[in-house]
Formats: C-alpha cells, structure tokens, sequence
C-alpha cells in the first residue's frame, strides 16, 4: 500500500482529519492545510479505548462518502526512516476500528497528492453509525476514557477547524447542540 503512495524521496503524505489536526504525535518534515473531495467527516465510530470505555462508548470522527463533499484537515509528509514507527504508532492509536485507506488529497494551493489516511468503515466492530444529532450530542456531552471526557474531543476539533478557516456543519451542529462547555484539553487521541 505504502509503495503506491511513497514520493521519489521515500516520503509520504498523511491526511489528519480529526484529532490528527491538533494532535500529531508523531515526527513529519512538512505539514499544511489539506482538503479531501468526496467524503464527509462525521461522529459515527464509537470508542472504547480514548473517549469513552466499552459499555459507554464515547463518539469520534470518521469518513463517509459524499458526493460533492470537502472534508478540510491536515496533512503531515513523514520521512521515509520515520515511516515503519510512525505507522506502528498510529495503527496503535486507531485500533479501535480503524484501517489505512490511500486517497488524494488536495494541498494548498491547489496541489493533489496520494495520501494515507485511518477510516473507519461501515461493519467494523466499533461502528455506531448515524443517528439524530441531538442523540450523537447527549452521548458526546457524557461519555469518558481514559483519554479524557469526549466534549473536550468534539470542542479541540471545532477549534482546529477554525484556525484553519475551515467550517463543518456536522461539527458545528454537535457544538451548538451541547451548548458552551468548558474544554479540559486533555491534548489525547481519538
């Protein structure tokens, strides 16, 4: 997968659509704004290991297609000798249903570059799926992990998203739904 998307320089791009934004835990040698045409970013995967625990999973971005969709975030080009670590260290961090899928992604400005990026597909264990927006907020505004309270998760990404001059409504809309509260930034991962 990595040899379809590795530049001439070994390097490849990583696309961070959710807590990747504003928590790359990881080296790169480049990072900027990224756009990803056709899919939309919702809180649709649960989580059992950061944002919440098994019997109270907590909700957290993933990717579903959709025509005509942007999906704005951020991209990281790792270095070839840092590669092998960096995705050990990220297969780790999006075990919970998580898996590598290689797209295009957009740079600014205007460049398109194969990307890898972590999706969690329909089926997969930790699925939640769609649900009514004021149902996603309650589980948001309640669910805990070892990672810190799931609010703090949604409220660091609309965050992210504005320093970029990105808007989401789907984020947007969880944030209204649960009303201003107070970020602990615990600075943890998905």
């Amino acid at each position: 997968m990595l040899g379809s998307i590795r530049a001439e320089d070994g390097s490849f791009w990583l696309f961070g659509y959710g807590s990747l934004i504003w928590r790359p835990d990881f080296p790169y040698v480049e990072r900027g704004p990224a756009r990803l045409h056709g899919w939309s970013r919702r809180f649709w995967q649960g989580s059992h290991d950061h944002r919440g625990v098994p019997d109270a999973p907590g909700r957290v971005a993933t990717l579903v297609r959709s025509a005509g969709a942007v999906c704005a975030g951020m991209a990281y080009r790792v270095a070839p000798e840092a590669s092998e670590r960096v995705l050990a260290s990220l297969d780790h961090r999006e075990k919970n249903g998580y898996e590598r899928h290689v797209v295009e992604l957009e740079l600014a400005p205007a460049r398109r570059v194969p990307s890898l990026l972590y999706l969690a597909a329909p089926g997969n264990f930790a699925w939640l799926g769609p649900a009514p927006l004021a149902a996603i907020a309650r589980q948001i505004a309640t669910a805990r992990g070892p990672s810190g309270a799931n609010v703090d998760y949604l409220l660091e990404l609309d965050r992210a998203l504005a320093a970029l001059g990105e808007r989401d409504a789907h984020v947007e809309a969880l944030v209204a739904s649960i009303g201003e509260a107070p970020a602990s930034s615990t600075g943890a991962a998905s």
